[in-house]
């Protein structure tokens, strides 16, 4: 939950505003995502063949000892997201890694994701890059009441736990 910015819920967000908002407020990030990150900056230059690109935020993990890199999207997460994170955990992977470290994480954070679009675009083998929905205010009553609803409604679609190993 992104609530403690104070952000107003509207169709026109920019992604900017996002970040900045975080940067004002970043302590209060840090304390949600948890203990061990460090900030190392925002909009850091990447530069390939003479093609610069952006990653939102990046912090080093100081428990994990690795990047990690965070991409905000105030839209729905598509597969064009996913491949320029790729790029970001490779470029930090081959460039930025030190002796000791772990292989960096992306962290993709959306207003809404397909998870059908992101188990195809990252397969199976991918364990660096995760992405997450964000709301920034805590959804009402009836909301929660409607997304319980619908999750017991594909638990149910998908069939009892552990029935693909009979």
């Amino acid at each position: 939950m992104l609530e403690f910015l104070n952000l107003p819920q509207v169709p026109r967000l920019q992604e900017s505003d996002l970040e900045a908002a975080l940067i004002s407020k970043l302590q209060a990030f840090l304390l949600e995502l948890g203990s061990g990150f460090a900030f190392v900056g925002r909009q850091v230059r990447l530069t390939l063949d003479g093609d610069h690109f952006y990653p939102d935020l990046v912090f080093y993990h100081v428990k994990l000892k690795c990047y990690v890199i965070i991409d905000l999207k105030v839209g729905k997460l598509d597969h064009a997201d996913l491949g320029q994170m790729q790029l970001y955990v490779n470029w930090y992977d081959r460039e930025m890694l030190g002796e000791g470290d772990n292989p960096t994480i992306g962290l993709i954070l959306c207003t809404e994701k397909n998870d059908a679009v992101v188990r195809y675009v990252l397969a199976e083998r991918s364990k660096q890059i995760f992405a997450s929905r964000y709301q920034l205010y805590l959804p009402t009553e009836a909301q929660l009441q409607e997304e319980l609803r619908r999750e017991i409604a594909q638990a149910a679609a998908d069939g009892p736990a552990g029935a693909e190993d009979e």
